[in-house]
């Protein structure tokens, strides 16, 4: 799943999630081949996790843990805002899961 371009990763994870059940979305959308793409797991509860891709050592893609899980959602809100500010290519898709999954197939860190 490496070589997918950012588009086509975008539209699988949100598949995958709406057919167990979840509501998923895509807040901002980035560049279509290469933008990063950013992960928030809304819980429905004022809680959320964040997930963000990066490479391993084998140059793989794997996601990175990028807050707590069950962090303060206005939190979680913040980091998106600046992340937004930084990198105008970052696609953010939001999931709306009350068991917090996240439905991503490659390795979280």
């Amino acid at each position: 799943m490496d070589d997918l371009i950012s588009q086509i990763l975008v539209q699988a994870l949100i598949r995958r999630a709406q057919v167990q059940g979840a509501f998923a979305l895509v807040r901002e959308h980035g560049d279509d081949d290469a933008g990063s793409v950013l992960v928030m797991i809304n819980t429905l509860d004022g809680k959320a996790n964040l997930f963000g891709q990066t490479r391993d050592d084998n140059y793989d893609r794997v996601w990175e843990n990028l807050c707590p899980p069950a962090t303060d959602y206005m939190k979680v809100e913040a980091i998106l805002d600046r992340r937004l500010k930084q990198d105008r290519d970052l696609w953010v898709v939001e999931i709306e899961d009350k068991k917090g999954r996240n439905f991503l197939t490659e390795a979280v860190l």
